[in-house]
């Protein structure tokens, strides 16, 4: 079992950044395929960015490419999504995910654990 705790979220302007972390339990972190998923209220979760285990690919959704950016340091067991250009669609509770398949899914049912989520809100 792993344990996610992401952090990092709040409120802020449209234009701005922001930088979320998943913190992860044990010692078995470097293990996993990491995602970042994302879900406004009434509206379906949706995939975000997904970093592979080592960090030598990412895969980002159209919409945020060149904005976020996905990264991991498994000596820290932390992964982190650096957020800027921030829109105010981009205002979701955001989710970082663990699978142990070895590829980046964009399919929430391919993760096994997940966080708590933290909200970013972004202001016009």
């Amino acid at each position: 079992q792993v344990q996610l705790v992401e952090s990092g979220g709040g409120l802020v302007q449209a234009g701005g950044s922001l930088r979320l972390s998943c913190a992860a339990s044990g010692r078995t972190f470097g293990s996993y395929v990491m995602g970042w998923f994302r879900q406004a209220p009434g509206k379906e979760r949706e995939f975000v960015a997904g970093i592979l285990r080592s960090g030598a690919r990412t895969t980002y959704a159209d919409n945020v490419k060149g904005r976020f950016t996905i990264s991991r340091d498994n000596g820290k067991n932390t992964a982190y999504l650096q957020m800027s250009s921030l829109k105010p669609e981009d205002t979701a509770v955001y989710y970082c995910a663990a699978t142990g398949r070895s590829y980046v899914s964009t399919y929430s049912r391919d993760y096994d654990y997940w966080g708590q989520g933290t909200q970013v809100t972004v202001s016009s």
